[in-house]
């Protein structure tokens, strides 16, 4: 089976620009690194992508699941609600970025954590 990742390119490039989003933009929203978004943008690297990637950047730019993989392979891509054939690339996929988001959001917790310590270092009489 033959891939066409110049078509994925393409496809990607036209979409963000409809949108008028930039690569980082496109990163961040799909929780894809902005490193293999610039790749497949520009398709300098033709590597095995994971299909939890494509169906990320799919959804994130308003696609069903699995538009990318579909443009991939020289297929029809699906229609936006038409039902996902495998359900568990998508709920992976989820997964995935819900683990990217709570990880984030620990971090952002330890250095407010780390902020009030601060604060409270500097308030705190007798120190």
């Amino acid at each position: 089976m033959s891939e066409d990742w110049a078509a994925v390119a393409k496809a990607i490039n036209e979409r963000v620009n409809e949108l008028g989003w930039r690569q980082r933009e496109l990163a961040e929203r799909s929780r894809v690194s902005q490193a293999i978004v610039r790749e497949l943008q520009h398709h300098t690297v033709e590597r095995r992508r994971s299909t939890r990637t494509l169906a990320s950047l799919s959804v994130t730019l308003g696609w069903h699941p699995e538009h990318l993989d579909a443009v991939l392979h020289g297929r029809q891509p699906p229609d936006v609600d038409d039902e996902v054939t495998d359900r568990t690339d998508t709920l992976w996929s989820r997964l995935d970025s819900l683990e990217q988001r709570l990880d984030e959001i620990n971090e952002r917790l330890d250095d407010l954590k780390s902020d009030l310590s601060t604060v409270i270092r500097t308030v705190k009489p007798g120190r």
